[in-house]
Formats: structure tokens, sequence, C-alpha cells
């Protein structure tokens, strides 16, 4: 059977403004042509924050519609449908960023059958594989389909594992699970006894077993697993509804409703977000909320709705709420369970010692009627923290190093656990370690994990009440296998940045040879909206405020805390007196400007931001230059005006008072 008949266009993503403009002209271009193509197209690109408003054919207007190249936007609604084109092509980590579904689906709905990339994004690609949407890393197709040759299933599902063919040869995810998934059963005790990393030992006492799925996987091999823990926040929610209820009628019962939580957390400044203003989508975000409330009154669920400007920092404590994975991560995972979230950022809980992993609207409507959670079984990378850091040097900016390192930029930890150890990960709280394992997402991998100990045990007797006994298998086995070793001696470490564009773009922050003006400073995000970042953010501004020192008044610096726990946390403690006193604008728990969701956002192109966020994409924050740092880099860039650490700023203090 043919799936892809001659007719539709290729669409190669170059990286030439001239070259895509043709293409958009109606010319044919090859792949000699073409190149060399776009690496690292992102799901900001592939469909911007302000699209997400749209979850049913509506989305198939806007793919790419975010794309940069060459200072331009070349795309607009409705190009690639008035483009015919039914092929993309694009160059290395095809996808990256956010856990967003509505990427595929937009590809899918204007038209496009086969991503054909140098390699994808884990989860763009099981996202595209959950919709019916065909992806393949052979550029051997590339000709064939030059030449106008039709193409069979078998060949576009070359390669992959026997699962991700499967669900593509059923037309998605949904129907395959509502053949194979209805009843499915632990897989129980596996013969196989060679030393385990604590990933796969967590991943093998929740395995799932289907009639298409091995006993005893491999690292590539398909698998379900059962989730303790299924999250969703309000971009997903009414796209997950409206799957669910077209597929399986309403209402439809869910497996285990009291396991699964409904956030609402990435719309609560949309009136003040420039992106939804600009274009008019703030009626439409409003929509979507009511669209999740429903779903959670429909089925009783478990939800923290948004805090309003209005409810102020005295509210009466009712309402617990902020960022989703953050909140998994204070409220409800466990050392060893599975946790899974419609959020790349779902490994921030890894810190834990739980496998926590980010997935797509339709992985979590399969999960929420079957309890069974689809993986390709990884590999590891264990990642050893040497050495002691000096003082100033914080967890952002250890990754930050590692994203810097050649191989990892070239895409070595695309798909990989990355395991934290050494003893720099043992002396870190475990606000420190959620960073690492929140930002496994920008070092392109499944997930992270740091095996629990007694700061473990601490964080949750003292942040949640509970006495944790830890277990005897939970750590990993001498001898245990894994793809790559990493090794860093943190000892040399020093205060780092990530120029605009892509996390990636790392160097320290004291070789930078030109002054940075800064005419924005966000702290926040759930990479850096913790307690112990609020910490950092405090010892800078207190030591600002001792000295009469505020924000430059070309500077707008905004504070957002992660969760009401780290709110009160501040308050108690506090450090909104110091705050207010150098000029800081607080904002209510949520996700913000880091998703182009609210105030911290730039609202030109030549403005400049430096932010403690997680990933700094063309367009993630707004259309001006995101510089990424640290919390104490940001709070002191605040103080100063333009990019400085907080060692450097007291220096020059110093120096100027004498």
């Amino acid at each position: 059977m043919n799936v892809l008949e001659p007719g539709g266009r290729i669409l190669y993503l170059a990286d030439s403004a001239t070259a895509m403009a043709k293409q958009l002209q109606g010319q044919e271009l090859t792949l000699a042509t073409a190149e060399p193509l776009r690496d690292d197209v992102s799901t900001d690109e592939i469909t911007p924050v302000p699209i997400l408003t749209h979850y049913d054919d509506a989305l198939g207007s806007f793919p790419y519609t975010g794309y940069k190249v060459g200072g331009t936007l070349p795309f607009g609604p409705d190009s690639v449908r008035h483009g015919n084109f039914s092929v993309t092509v694009a160059g290395n980590r095809y996808g990256k960023g956010s856990s967003r579904e509505h990427s595929p689906a937009a590809e899918k709905l204007a038209g496009i059958r086969v991503v054909i990339a140098k390699s994808f994004e884990r989860i763009y690609r099981q996202n595209a594989d959950n919709i019916g949407l065909y992806t393949s890393t052979d550029f051997g197709l590339v000709p064939r389909l030059e030449a106008g040759e039709a193409l069979s299933v078998d060949d576009l599902v070359a390669g992959r594992d026997a699962l991700a063919a499967s669900i593509l040869k059923h037309g998605g995810l949904l129907k395959f699970g509502q053949q194979y998934l209805a009843k499915v059963t632990p897989a129980g005790k596996a013969d196989d006894q060679r030393p385990q990393t604590l990933f796969e030992k967590i991943v093998r006492r929740n395995l799932l077993t289907t009639p298409v799925t091995p006993s005893n996987p491999r690292p590539g091999d398909g698998v379900f697993v059962q989730a303790h823990w299924r999250f969703i926040h309000e971009y997903y929610t009414g796209m997950c509804a409206h799957m669910l209820h077209t597929t399986f009628g309403k209402p439809v019962p869910l497996k285990q409703a009291d396991h699964i939580v409904v956030f609402e957390d990435h719309t609560s400044y949309v009136s003040e977000s420039p992106a939804h203003v600009r274009n008019g989508l703030v009626e439409n975000v409003v929509q979507m909320r009511f669209a999740q409330r429903d779903f959670v009154k429909t089925y009783g669920l478990t939800f923290h709705r948004t805090l309003t400007e209005e409810e102020g920092l005295g509210d009466d404590g009712s309402n617990i709420a902020g960022i989703s994975h953050a909140m998994m991560a204070e409220r409800y995972a466990l050392p060893g369970q599975v946790v899974v979230g419609t959020d790349s950022h779902t490994p921030h809980s890894g810190a834990l010692g739980c496998v926590a992993f980010g997935v797509g609207t339709t992985d979590m409507a399969n999960a929420f009627v079957t309890g069974a959670v689809r993986m390709t079984l990884p590999e590891s990378i264990r990642v050893f923290l040497g050495g002691t850091l000096q003082t100033g040097v914080t967890a952002k900016d250890v990754v930050l190093q590692l994203l810097a390192q050649p191989a990892i930029k070239a895409g070595a930890g695309v798909g990989k656990v990355f395991e934290f150890t050494g003893p720099v990960v043992s002396a870190m709280s475990m606000d420190e370690r959620a960073t690492l394992t929140n930002m496994s997402a920008e070092l392109g991998g499944f997930t992270g994990i740091v095996a629990p100990d007694a700061e473990t045990v601490r964080f949750l007797r003292e942040r949640r009440g509970i006495e944790f006994r830890l277990e005897s298998w939970m750590h990993s086995d001498e001898g245990a296998g894994y793809a790559a070793e990493l090794e860093v001696d943190c000892s040399v470490l020093s205060p780092m940045v990530a120029c605009p564009g892509d996390p990636g773009n790392g160097l320290p922050l004291a070789a930078l040879d030109e002054t940075v003006k800064v005419d924005i400073a966000y702290g926040g995000s759930c990479t850096a909206g913790k307690r112990e970042d609020f910490d950092q953010y405090h010892a800078v501004f207190q030591w600002a405020a001792e000295r009469g020192l505020k924000v430059p008044e070309h500077v707008t610096l905004y504070l957002q805390f992660g969760t009401t726990d780290v709110r009160d946390y501040c308050r108690n403690k506090g450090y909104l007196s110091a705050f207010e006193a150098v000029g800081a604008r607080l904002l209510q728990p949520s996700c913000g400007a880091c998703a182009n969701c609210g105030p911290g956002s730039s609202t030109s192109r030549e403005q400049v931001t430096v932010s403690s966020i997680n990933r700094n994409f063309p367009g993630r924050s707004g259309p001006g230059q995101v510089w990424l740092a640290s919390p104490l880099t940001v709070a002191a860039s605040a103080i100063a005006g333009r990019l400085v650490s907080f060692d450097e700023l007291q220096r020059q203090q110093s120096a100027s008072s004498h």
C-alpha cells in the first residue's frame, strides 16, 4: 500500500531566507540547492505559544509561523496549505523544546504527511507517531521523493522500534490503545539479573505486559509503564478532552482518576502577555480555561487553579497554586515513582529519585483511560560532577556548562536519561538538584534523575511532613551500563551565560568581550522560581538595598514565584521588603515570560533580557534577545543595568566607594 503518493511538494527548511522565499513563491528546490538545512528547529518555531489556543482543525493554518531565518519570518497563515507541501525536510534535533503536540498536529492538518530530519527530539517524534504523522531520518528517501516515487508504510517505518511501527500502522495511539491496552497487567519479576541503573529498576518495577511489547526490554524497545501520577495543564486539556470524547464518547471512564492532577498555570497573566494581546488571543485563552474547568468538574479531578493578580500577595491561602511540575515535586511525587505530565520540564521531579518525563496530548489521553504510558526505553548518560562549587556558582551555571559541550550540542544527549551523581550533587539541596533534572529537557534528554539520599529524606520531612524510608534498591548498581559518561570538574567553573538563540550558546561570563546593556531582568520560572533561587535573589537585593542601590531607570525587574509555597516562604523570611526596595515587580506564582505568557516578555527586537528561565529559543520570551543566567547573575545584572556576576558587581561597588 502506498502511503505517500506523488503530487505534494517538498518543503526544505533551509538556513537561507532566499531559499525559503523561493519555495513559498512556488519555485521547486532540491536537497542539493536547499542545503544547508536549519538545525534545532524548535516547537516554539513550528507553533508559537499564541497558536496553542487552537486545538482543532484551525491549527492547520499556522505551522512554521515562528520559523526564523536570516532575521525573517517567511511563513504566514496558510503558507503550507497554499504551497501544497506534503513533506518537510530539516536538519538535526528537529522539534526540540516544549512537549506541545500542537506542532505535529499543525503540520499534519496543513497537509504534511512526512517529516524527514537528520535527528528528532524524543517528545516531538513520539507525538508525531501518536497522531499518525510519519517521521524518518533516512535521507535516502529524499531523492526518491524528488523523482516522484511513491513511498509505502514500510519505507517510512523502516528502522523504527516495533511499537512505534505498530502505532503508526494503526493510525495513531488511541486506535492502537483501543485494541491492545484495554486490559494491561504488570510484567512481573524480570529474569534479567544484570546490574541496572536506578532508572531501569523503576521502569522494570512498573513495566506492563502487552501483546506487542517485549517482556524483557532493551534500550530502543518500545514499552508501556504504569504511571503513579499523571498531570496536565490548560494548554493541553481542551485538546485532550476533545480527543477522548471524540474517540470514546462522553463521559469516558478514567483510570485511577484520584491520581490525575490538573493545573491552571500558563495563563495567569495572559491579559498582560504582549503576544496574546497583540494577536487578539486573550478571549481564546479564556475559553481554553473554561474547557479545562469543565473537564475537571465533569470528572471530579484534583485541580490547582490560577491565582489572580487581584488576590494579591496577602490572599487567604485557601488556593494552592503554581507551576505544575514544580508543584508535583513539592506535593506529590515520591522516590521510585513514575510521573508523567504534558510539559517538557516534567523531569523536574527526577531530583527526588523518580522517573519523570513529559508526554504529548495523545499520550496523556491514552494514559487517562488506560493508565499506560508509552516510552521508547532510553539509554543513560552518567554525569559525574566532581570537585566543589566556588561561591557564586550555582546549578544553573553547571547546566549551562554542560549544554555548551560540543557533544551535547551535537545531540549526544537526545533521548537519553541524565543520571547526575558525584560530590557536587551530594552537596546540593533538593532545589538545586531540581535545576539539573529540570534542564535535562534542554540537554535533549528523556529525563534526569538523582538517586535519593539523606537530603531527599530531609526535603520530604521538612517540606511535606513525610517520614520517607529509603529502600535498599534505590540506587544504580555498580557495573550498570551507560551509553556515555561525562565528568565535570566543578571547581574550575565560574558564572555562565547563554547567548541569545539557544541554551547551548553558553560561555563563562568573564569571557564575554562586550558590554551587554540590559532592558529587562526576569527571575522566576520552574527552573529558577524555587525557594533556594529566591534565597539567591534576596542575597543580591538585600546587599543592594543596604547600599541604597536600585535597578536603573532603563531596567524593568520582575520576580515571579514558582509556587504559593515559595511565595509564602519569601514572605515569612522577610524577603519582600528587599525586593520592593530595589524596584522589583512581584508576580503571582505561575508560568510567565518563560513561555511568552506574561510580564517580562520583550516587545521589540531591540530589547535585551537577562533571564533565569531554561530556554531562549527565537521568540520564546518575546522578539528581543534573551540571555540565560543564574538567579545570582540575573539579580546582579538588574542592579548594574548590564550583564555582570554578583562577585564582579561587589568588587566594582567596593572600588567605587573608596
